[in-house]
């Protein structure tokens, strides 16, 4: 898309706050309508763009395929450790309130923010794996 330079400027444009949108729906998704999964495909559509507009190639420069690896084990971790936690601190898997004994309510935004987060990671680095893995494929 090198001879576009309007939508390459748009894009340049349009992606910060597609990610600032994304960022907005996963810390507010515990108040109202998002969470982590909407929030990942948010995100992951902001990298799709800059991958459709600017080049694969220049997207994984970007976004490390590797990082994204590593990403996507680091969210489902986050999400099971967080139900881990609630488990040795005396609770049932996914307990919030266990992770706060002193104020439970507290430990219950904790947790769904903590839960929220991983799913978030995880949508959004599976999400662009897919995508990378797609764009690869030779035409046939």
């Amino acid at each position: 898309m090198s001879n576009q330079p309007i939508l390459r400027v748009i894009a340049k444009m349009f992606i910060p706050f597609l990610m600032l949108f994304a960022l907005y729906v996963q810390f507010h998704g515990d108040f109202g309508p998002g969470g982590g999964f909407q929030a990942g495909v948010i995100f992951a559509a902001a990298l799709v763009l800059y991958a459709l507009i600017f080049g694969t190639e220049q997207a994984k420069r970007v976004v490390h395929p590797r990082a994204l690896q590593l990403l996507v084990a680091c969210g489902i971790l986050l999400y099971a450790g967080t139900g881990v936690a609630g488990i040795v601190l005396g609770g049932n898997f996914l307990d919030y309130g266990a992770l706060d004994h002193h104020n439970p309510v507290h430990g219950q935004h904790l947790g769904i923010l903590l839960v929220e987060l991983g799913v978030g990671i995880t949508v959004t680095t599976v999400m662009t794996s897919t995508f990378f893995i797609f764009s690869a494929r030779k035409k046939s």
